[in-house]
């Protein structure tokens, strides 16, 4: 009788599985943890780029050819969060101010700024599965059972075991803590994902670099326009004196009729020109205003006139030295490969075994005046002995991102060498294209006094003006100084150029 009575009560703690797991506690367990997977590419960021192009323009028959700097802005540095809402009073622009405003509201930085932020939360998501866990919970249970549906149906002469227990309620007031002892993959997911901060933070700082650049050569192409437009107002106005006097020498009948219209057509050709190069201005200066932020349609005048000034006491050699030293691109990509190189060594490190430590202490009664407290702590050892080869392909997959972010990181190297090597040479041809460009205006507008001088003595017509004007006119049209072909190429750490 006592063997099948305790039976019954038994089976009947059984059943009540949320009761007996209440009461001795719940084993520690879970998947095992996994190697994080990175992308294969390491070149994070590729929301868009910043490069500057040198284009080789060919001159005229008083000229040589020159080199013309461009800078190709795209994708989100084209791009900005604007300051405000509407625009204001005209405001006074100097390119200090400009590239604060760049480096603080150009979609670039922005982007790579919430990158971070992404970055360091994905740190903290894997330091979590190094540090303990503790959850509490309250369970209030109304349960009854049917032994019967069980098997359990015994029945003596002169005493019965009921088949329905219940219903009877408990609660259960617990706190339990789980903490990894031994896991050398979270371990090392940890450090992987602290080297892609790392990089992350590398590419945010070579993202100013770029935004620098963008804003540097939108405000010398404002620059450069402005000049132009100087530039054409003056032929305008040396078009519009050679055509009042091949007038008033047609009038005074010692030139023919053709000087005249050729005159007038060259001033209209002119104030053309002067009409292209104001629409380019507006155009560049809205340009200006997308990269740095501003609102849409805020007026604004430039405060520095940014002068030529070559590069000196600076040898090939030295600029490698600091490009290969402070590049932040190349800085990010040595460590993107040692992320890598860290998550390849997590995929090698499911193959060990793990330890967690768990425990968990509450108390548990029909009611807070009728309870008792139970705890339990429970030692787990996991050991894999076969995954079906998913721990082959983590490790395939970890080592060929490793092996094309080394492959990136070699290519990089190469192309900054690169980038270093055309800076100089094109420092070099710009020093030189400013000395002949200065002699060639000169000599043009001797040329053009001449001229003039030889119509007014009757002994040339207005042929010989018009093109000596459009030598002129090409001898001062400024070009943007080719500045080194990138603004990280030879620049300390999140300094650009300035």
């Amino acid at each position: 009788m006592p063997k099948i009575f305790w039976a019954a009560v038994f089976g009947c703690l059984t059943v009540s599985t949320p009761w007996l797991g209440a009461q001795f506690g719940a084993p520690g367990g879970g998947a095992p943890v996994r190697a994080a997977q990175l992308p294969l590419s390491g070149r994070t960021g590729q929301q868009g780029s910043v490069a500057t192009v040198q284009n080789p323009l060919p001159g005229g028959t008083q000229s040589v050819n020159t080199i013309t700097s461009s800078v190709q802005v795209q994708g989100a540095y084209q791009g900005s969060v604007p300051s405000a809402e509407a625009p204001g009073a005209v405001l006074p622009l100097s390119l200090a101010e400009a590239i604060r405003r760049g480096l603080e509201y150009n979609l670039g930085a922005v982007s790579y700024q919430n990158g971070i932020r992404q970055a360091r939360a994905q740190r903290v998501v894997e330091l979590a599965n190094l540090l303990p866990n503790v959850n509490g919970n309250l369970q209030v249970t109304e349960q009854q059972n049917d032994l019967a549906a069980f098997g359990f149906n015994f029945s003596v002469p002169g005493f019965r075991i009921p088949t329905i227990v219940g219903p009877f309620h408990y609660f259960d007031l617990r706190a339990r803590v789980t903490q990894t002892v031994v896991n050398v993959t979270s371990l090392r997911n940890y450090r992987a994902t602290a080297q892609t901060l790392r990089a992350t933070e590398l590419a945010a700082q070579d993202a100013r670099d770029l935004v620098v650049l963008a804003v540097t050569a939108a405000y010398l192409s404002i620059v450069s326009a402005s000049a132009r437009i100087d530039s054409a107002r003056a032929q305008v106005t040396t078009a519009q004196a050679a055509y009042q006097q091949a007038a008033d020498r047609h009038d005074a009948g010692v030139a023919a009729r053709i000087d005249v219209t050729r005159s007038q057509v060259e001033l209209q050709t002119q104030q053309q020109r002067l009409t292209s190069q104001e629409t380019d201005f507006a155009k560049q200066k809205i340009v200006l205003g997308r990269v740095i932020g501003l609102p849409p349609g805020q007026d604004f005048t430039l405060t520095d006139a940014l002068p030529y000034i070559p590069l000196a006491g600076l040898t090939l050699d030295q600029a490698l030295l600091r490009a290969n030293g402070n590049r932040a691109d190349l800085k990010a990509a040595q460590a993107q490969v040692q992320a890598a190189d860290l998550a390849r060594k997590a995929a090698v490190a499911e193959r060990y075994p793990s330890a967690e430590l768990a425990g968990d202490y509450g108390v548990i009664g029909t009611s807070p005046q009728n309870s008792h407290g139970t705890f339990s702590v429970t030692g787990t050892l996991r050991f894999p002995i076969w995954q079906g080869g998913r721990v082959r392909g983590d490790i395939e997959q970890a080592d060929a991102a490793l092996e094309q972010r080394r492959a990136e990181y070699e290519d990089l190297r190469g192309r900054v060498d690169a980038e270093v090597r055309e800076a100089f040479l094109d420092l070099t041809a710009a020093a030189s294209q400013v000395t002949v460009a200065q002699s060639n205006r000169e000599l043009a507008q001797e040329t053009l006094t001449q001229a003039r001088d030889r119509f007014a003595a009757g002994v040339a017509d207005t042929i010989e003006v018009i093109q000596a004007q459009e030598s002129v006119a090409a001898a001062g049209e400024p070009t943007l100084p080719p500045p080194v072909p990138d603004a990280k190429t030879i620049a300390t750490p999140g300094t650009g150029l300035l």
